[in-house]
């Protein structure tokens, strides 16, 4: 059982920072994918 939890501690963990670094670098989908045919709105 410690070792479930471990692992979905670690996920979670690797999920959040994941999230954090995408979110600060690079532009988004929509951003890097749209064109003047495409319409994306917020």
């Amino acid at each position: 059982m410690k070792a479930f939890i471990a692992g979905t501690a670690a996920a979670a963990l690797i999920a959040v920072i994941a999230g954090v670094v995408l979110n600060a670098t690079g532009p988004s989908s929509a951003d890097k994918f749209s064109t003047d045919a495409v319409r994306l709105t917020d």
